[in-house]
């Protein structure tokens, strides 16, 4: 693949409307770019492959993505989060006449990430600085497919994004088979997940989880992927071996065992 001309991402750390940003050149890739926000890791940018995502949980994401839209190139996609916009510019590359909305709330982080790195320009991918709760709300209903919300302040979710009122906000922005997928954060207690499990189950037929082994068993802090949908979830068999055979290989639950990891969890509300 040829080397990307153009802006090029500048090494340093520089002033953001939420405290500071840092870009630092991926050390295993020539054309690899890993941003930090208020020194947590938030994104990573292979210039030269768009489809290439460093983080696992958002290869997770994406083979859910995939294996759901597999037979057309249209996806409407809003992004709950923005960093780097790794996952947009991947959805961009994959499929052909995606159209996105990334939300982010920093407005001078939204400004240097359009400058240093090449995203897809409006209608493809459209950035919309402004708080994630109160842009969702404003959205026509069934105006999108594909809800993730990805969304930290340091290592955690803001509260209002928790809550069965955002879920229910959420689904209402969602076509009727739509997808809503949150990034949970979570320690070995898992308590937080169960949580969104619970809150996610109550607005929506359908739901699944995707994490490593690891995480599921309560040994470790890292990502719980969780998702909602009113059509069936995760039933797709190359899904399950696409997940299996990844670096950091995951399981895939489907409803009737998210329900039951859930069991008894308190519905988050406002």
């Amino acid at each position: 693949m040829p080397r990307p001309t153009g802006p090029r991402p500048e090494i340093g750390e520089f002033a953001i409307d939420t405290g500071t940003c840092e870009l630092e050149p991926d050390p295993y890739a020539a054309d690899g770019w890993v941003l930090r926000i208020n020194g947590v890791p938030s994104s990573h940018i292979d210039l030269a492959d768009p489809l290439r995502l460093d983080f696992e949980y958002m290869r997770w994401i994406a083979s859910l993505v995939d294996s759901r839209w597999a037979s057309t190139d249209r996806l409407r996609a809003l992004h709950l989060g923005g960093g780097a916009c790794s996952l947009a510019r991947r959805f961009a590359a994959s499929h052909a006449q995606a159209r996105q909305v990334v939300v982010e709330l920093d407005g001078r982080l939204a400004e240097l990430v359009r400058g240093w790195f090449d995203l897809p320009r409006a209608p493809l991918v459209r950035i919309r600085v402004g708080e994630a709760r109160a842009v969702t709300e404003t959205l026509s209903e069934g105006s999108r497919d594909l809800i993730i919300r990805d969304v930290f302040a340091g290592a955690v979710t803001p509260a209002p994004l928790l809550t069965v009122e955002f879920a229910r906000a959420a689904k209402r922005v969602l076509a009727d088979d739509g997808v809503y997928v949150v990034n949970c954060g979570d320690g070995p207690s898992l308590a937080l997940a169960k949580c969104e499990a619970a809150t996610i189950g109550a607005e929506f037929a359908h739901t699944a989880i995707i994490a490593d082994p690891a995480m599921l068993k309560g040994r470790r802090y890292g990502n719980v992927i969780i998702a909602g949908s009113d059509a069936p979830l995760g039933e797709d068999p190359a899904l399950v071996r696409e997940l299996l055979g990844g670096g950091v290989p995951a399981q895939l639950w489907q409803d009737a065992r998210v329900r039951a990891f859930a069991a008894g969890a308190q519905v988050l509300t406002d």
